[in-house]
């Protein structure tokens, strides 16, 4: 064997055993939407308690990597409402929710609201209509839901604590990112490099 096929097959062996070793990347998005005009609460004679589950049905079963939600509603006072999310697994955060010890402030709507871990501001550091991104309501994180299979039903639900305000979901999204497996990718080329090798020795 010369110092040249030496070489490959060094590098053969090193790229499929890291490819064995390396961790797994995101991969692609597939998002589910839902457009739903659902009456928060949903007792059309009262102004106070749950509105009907917001559902969205996956139909495909995704390995969880990273997950952001998207909604929009409007309701005269955000204040009121305690937003959660359940996976199909029942899994269960909460994205939102105020304490009325802690201060009351005035406001309406979500507008293209996106609950992402990364995204740079938390949500209980904005000011409605939240339009763009924001993390969680400390100390819930949507990686909770990571490794789950996303396949089922999803189920947004809305508690309008307060009386006197009302409003409706308008839309509602899931975001999910599966796997990238690198070690896929790292195994062919290192099956390339073998086979290379070994066609160069067969001359």
């Amino acid at each position: 064997m010369d110092a040249h096929n030496a070489v490959q097959r060094i590098v053969a062996i090193l790229v499929i055993m890291v490819g064995l070793c390396f961790p797994v990347f995101a991969g692609p998005v597939h998002i589910y939407r839902g457009t739903l005009d659902l009456r928060i609460p949903a007792d059309p004679d009262s102004s106070k308690g749950w509105m009907n589950d917001a559902i969205i049905d996956v139909p495909d079963h995704l390995t969880i990597c990273d997950l952001d939600v998207g909604i929009s509603l409007t309701h005269t006072s955000v204040f009121d409402l305690q937003i959660f999310l359940q996976s199909p697994a029942g899994t269960r955060i909460c994205l939102n929710m105020y304490n009325p010890f802690d201060g009351y402030f005035k406001g309406q709507d979500y507008a293209q609201t996106i609950f992402d871990d990364q995204a740079q501001t938390p949500i209980e550091q904005a000011q409605p209509p939240f339009t763009g991104r924001f993390r969680p309501l400390e100390p819930y994180k949507l990686s909770e839901f990571d490794d789950e299979d996303a396949y089922g039903p999803w189920r947004l639900q809305i508690y309008d604590a307060f009386y006197a305000d009302t409003g409706s979901l308008d839309s509602f999204e899931l975001m999910i990112t599966t796997p990238e497996p690198t070690t896929a990718i790292l195994l062919v080329l290192g099956a390339g490099l073998a086979m290379r090798l070994g066609r160069r020795r067969g001359r």
